[in-house]
């Protein structure tokens, strides 16, 4: 079944996708046949596809194909660029129901939630867009009339390497600055989720872009290993947990490449005894329960004033347990399932070492299993709030990436201070306070790339987002990745004669 048949007909419950899932040269390409691996529906537990694997000859051919289409569409102007990425938008736009139900189907995640990652992809290519026309140098005036002048100029083809909690926003988010600053772009997703990156690379081909402008190839850790090591990728971008971060970056600097690195966090979310209560419960559900808890920004940490802790308690636990779960796909559903098995029982193991280590598990933190008799084989679990937590528990100092919150008391801004700052990792953190003052105060001494005053995991486009410490190098999103996606030439023009020494 198509892509676009299987979107038409996931009401029925017995989606299979047969469409090759690799892109190059603007088709779409079969990988290793010999090498196929089962992917599933989070959802039914059912295989929803295969996924063909690419090994060397077919990374090399995407890499080539990607080559092949920078010489074009380098040499286009920003005005060009931008009107194929627009074009590529409304696309999107038009096709926003189709693509986030299949999201769904790949990963998991609720209807509600797969419907605003599709508008954050489409957001982030018509802000690139915007941003392709005006990449621009400087011109320095010299002595003597001489003068000296910078080019901003795109690196080449740029690999990118997507995680699986926002398949399609990721591919997104990647390819979109890189396109505008007139790269080229192989893109890797995530074996787990591979269904929709392929989408997005037909929509930019549909949209009048040069063939293997983007190009997907399927594959794990020996795709990746490929994509870095291979000569002709100018820079890697990848999303994902440290460790491979870490590989990534060690593989890229063979051939001293540029990186951009989003990785993992473990970010504290401090509630102050002055904080309007309401929407700090509020803002600690979103900052741990979106995509059923496997966001890496997820303010998991969660620091509670010792004066509003029982009060607090009492209302984010009534507001957990009333989370709906089950079906994705329906409108009514908050929680839908984690990505796979192994994951599950992964994040529930996590709940069972909190209540050895002495955590009390207020509610949740347990399989779920649906009514429905087609879900009983979905990979689903009611959301987890922990109290009587300390600094030194694992669920407080580890990356669970699920729908577990860790509740901590504090007593003084100090002090607090002091202890969501003690982890390695630095993507997020957030506070909530009516005191203007204390706000900005707090967040200046928090040490994090991502912060957020009375609110959180809000990620419009326009803005800049990355972390600090071991959660990361580079931006993606906002004006400032446009550095991150170029590289600057500086050109000296001598009006008179030489001046030598010899």
């Amino acid at each position: 079944m198509s892509v676009t048949a299987a979107a038409r007909s996931l009401s029925s419950g017995s989606v299979r996708i047969t469409e090759p899932l690799n892109f190059w040269a603007g088709k779409r390409r079969e990988g290793q046949k010999d090498n196929k691996e089962p992917v599933y529906e989070p959802s039914t537990g059912l295989v929803l596809c295969h996924l063909e694997p690419c090994g060397a000859a077919e990374v090399d051919q995407a890499v080539r194909a990607a080559k092949s289409a920078f010489g074009h569409w380098s040499r286009m102007s920003g005005m060009e660029r931008a009107r194929i990425m627009i074009e590529a938008a409304h696309m999107i736009e038009s096709r926003r129901e189709e693509i986030a139900r299949l999201e769904v189907v790949n990963n998991g995640k609720s209807i509600t939630e797969a419907r605003l990652d599709v508008d954050s992809a489409r957001l982030c290519i018509e802000y690139y867009a915007g941003l392709s026309s005006t990449m621009a140098g400087q011109h320095v005036q010299l002595p003597g009339g001489s003068f000296a002048y910078t080019r901003r100029e795109p690196l080449g083809v740029c690999a990118g390497i997507g995680a699986w909690n926002y398949p399609f926003q990721i591919a997104a988010w990647k390819s979109a600055p890189a396109l505008a600053c007139g790269n080229s772009m192989v893109f890797k997703p995530s074996p787990v989720t591979p269904v929709t990156a392929v989408m997005l690379a037909e929509i930019f081909t549909q949209a009048g872009a040069p063939d293997g402008l983007l190009n997907v190839v399927q594959g794990g850790q020996e795709t990746g290993r490929l994509l870095c090591h291979h000569p002709d990728v100018a820079k890697v971008s990848f999303t994902g947990s440290v460790p491979t971060g870490q590989k990534i970056m060690e593989m890229a600097s063979k051939g001293v490449k540029p990186v951009t690195l989003e990785l993992g966090g473990k970010s504290p979310l401090l509630i102050f005894q002055d904080s309007d209560l309401e929407n700090a419960v509020k803002g600690a559900l979103m900052a741990n329960f979106l995509s059923q808890g496997q966001v890496c920004s997820n303010g998991t940490r969660v620091f509670v004033h010792k004066d509003i802790l029982p009060e607090f308690l009492r209302e984010v636990v009534a507001r957990t347990k009333a989370i709906e779960i089950g079906d994705p796909l329906l409108e009514s559903t908050r929680m839908g399932a984690l990505v796979s098995r192994p994951h599950l029982s992964k994040v529930l193991a996590f709940v069972e070492q909190a209540k050895r280590e002495g955590a009390t598990v207020l509610c949740g933190g347990e399989p779920y299993v649906p009514s429905d008799p087609k879900l009983r084989g979905g990979y689903y679990m009611t959301p987890c709030v922990l109290g009587d937590c300390r600094d030194e528990m694992t669920c407080v100092k580890e990356e669970i990436f699920g729908p577990v919150m860790s509740v901590l008391s504090f007593e003084t801004e100090e002090e607090v201070l002091r202890r969501a700052n003690d982890t390695t990792m630095g993507l997020a953190a957030g506070v909530f306070t009516r005191d203007v003052r204390r706000a900005h105060r707090v967040v200046e001494q928090l040490k994090a790339g991502s912060c957020f005053i009375n609110n959180y995991n809000v990620t419009p486009v326009e803005v800049p987002f990355g972390g600090f410490k071991m959660s990361g190098i580079g931006r993606e999103n906002g004006q400032v990745t446009i550095e991150y996606y170029s590289q600057l030439k500086t050109v000296f023009v001598e009006m008179g004669d030489v001046d030598s020494l010899f």
